[in-house]
């Protein structure tokens, strides 16, 4: 055995050593504002068949347009993938029947797709840099989506259609992928990526991702392509690493037992942790569609769309490190998503260092944020309010303890950091007469502590300290305190 992912071997050496070959298919859902072909809102989650039109469920004479926006939205998708646009590209009818398909076929874009030859670089779990290259991006419509009752006496399939016309862009790499850690990161990526432009959310726990895997198996030192596996239902990155360490040791065994490799689509059973077979794999016709013009986009174009590409992170991370003097592992928490990288900048420019900006925006912010289940677009605690509260802290106005229980109260409330203080009494002490009063009273009471420092136990002044800001209830400045015990106990 080589190696193991999640306890599951992966590699063999007894009679044969095999390489997986893995290649990806990733359904992004575009966040514009309508569907592909008509103006009905593109709402994940309203109520059933609330947003439908005649286009929608493709009545008799009705006529689709392509939407600009979804059109703009899939171009800058395919540039921030590093694709090249095509200037020619079509609609084709995928043609199967299922349920939950109004046409009967689905509008694709197979023999004319939008981008091509595109490529991201991820991290292997060596930490080197690796780049997989992907074969093309495509439009396509999404289809309607099966309701199955299973309560009452009979067991039925409703059908809501609102999601029937959602736009898609689906992402084909070229098998390129060897291992379940590379296919993952391969997708970590691109939940980088697609949010930083705008054009997408990525989120497999809502459904606007979804990621297939093919995988076959191949002897090491061959090149020949063996008959592959499609596997759904991954709903988690952590289940496209399980699924695809499983089926790579499935098919292992099957080589192993003498057992013919079929080409199927199989699901992955996150309870029973294993593939299940769902149905064979259907190659019906992909037929030119004549009802959807043909979409042609100029030079000037593209360049336009590129230039609503925003600093990627990969350009952002450089430009962090070298204006700002940041460690890599620092801009790498403020850079893995636009909001944060913006709320970041917008606290150096109200002054804040950005050192002290990056330590409270990952370690206390943001975990605020997540635990409200807001995000820093939406919360009230803006830059700007946060800057004040961090000034506060730099001029010794209040403390870093108290300073985190403001922080809590901002989230409450609208009003200034400042009066905040006020009102809930949180100045801090730096009053030497004051606090000389409340070390005469921790050194009368810890006169253990007092030897104890005499005697090299150079600890025990930290103690004290501690003692001091309890009396005061986290109010003390600490650096005056220690200054005047060291002063008194010498």
């Amino acid at each position: 055995m080589l190696r193991c992912f999640h306890g599951q071997p992966l590699y063999f050496k007894n009679k044969m050593e095999y390489e997986a070959i893995i290649g990806l298919e990733i359904h992004i859902e575009l966040n514009s504002a309508t569907k592909m072909f008509c103006d009905c809102s593109n709402r994940p989650g309203d109520s059933p068949n609330q947003n439908i039109c005649p286009i929608c469920l493709w009545m008799p004479g009705v006529f689709a347009k392509i939407s600009q926006e979804v059109l703009e939205k899939a171009t800058i998708t395919c540039l921030a993938l590093n694709c090249e646009i095509q200037h020619k590209s079509a609609f084709d009818q995928k043609v199967y029947y299922y349920p939950d398909l109004p046409k009967g076929f689905q509008l694709s874009q197979f023999h004319f797709p939008l981008a091509r030859n595109g490529w991201v670089n991820i991290t292997d779990e060596h930490g080197s840099s690796k780049r997989l290259r992907i074969r093309g991006i495509h439009m396509e419509e999404d289809v309607a989506k099966l309701v199955h009752e299973t309560e009452g006496r009979k067991k039925i399939s409703l059908v809501d259609f609102n999601r029937a016309g959602t736009p898609l862009v689906e992402v084909v790499t070229q098998p390129d992928i060897r291992n379940p850690y590379d296919a993952m990161e391969f997708v970590n990526v691109l939940r980088t990526l697609i949010p930083y432009v705008g054009t997408a959310e990525c989120s497999m726990e809502y459904g606007t991702m979804r990621v297939d895997a093919n995988i076959s198996l191949r002897p090491v030192g061959t090149q020949k392509m063996n008959v592959k596996v499609e596997v759904k239902n991954m709903n988690s990155i952590r289940s496209i690493g399980d699924a695809i360490a499983y089926e790579i040791n499935r098919q292992k065994q099957c080589y192993e037992e003498g057992k013919e490799i079929i080409l199927h689509t199989r699901l992955w059973d996150p309870e029973r942790e294993i593939t299940v077979p769902m149905r064979g794999k259907f190659a019906g016709p992909c037929i030119p569609d004549p009802s959807v013009s043909i979409i042609e986009i100029s030079d000037e174009w593209i360049k336009k769309m590129k230039n609503r590409l925003p600093e990627m992170p990969a350009e952002k991370q450089a430009r962090f490190i070298k204006q700002y003097k940041l460690t890599e592992e620092q801009v790498l928490s403020v850079t893995s998503q636009q909001e944060t990288a913006q709320y970041f900048e917008s606290l150096v420019k109200e002054g804040i260092s950005p050192i002290t900006a990056v330590h409270w925006l990952i370690t206390q912010l943001l975990p605020a944020v997540k635990k409200r289940s807001e995000n820093l677009k939406e919360t009230t605690v803006t830059p700007e309010r946060l800057a004040k509260l961090l000034f506060m802290v730099e001029k010794e106005n209040v403390n870093a303890n108290s300073a985190k229980e403001v922080l809590a109260l901002l989230f409450e409330s609208e009003k200034d950091p400042a009066d905040i203080v006020a009102q809930q009494g949180f100045e801090q002490i730096s009053n030497t007469g004051e606090l000389e009063t409340l070390i005469d009273k921790i050194l009368s009471d810890n006169p253990q502590a007092v030897k104890d420092f005499h005697s090299g136990k150079t600890q025990a002044v930290g103690f004290l300290t501690g003692q001091v800001i309890r009396l005061t209830q986290g109010k003390a400045n600490p650096k005056t305190v220690r200054k005047l015990l060291e002063e008194k106990i010498k």
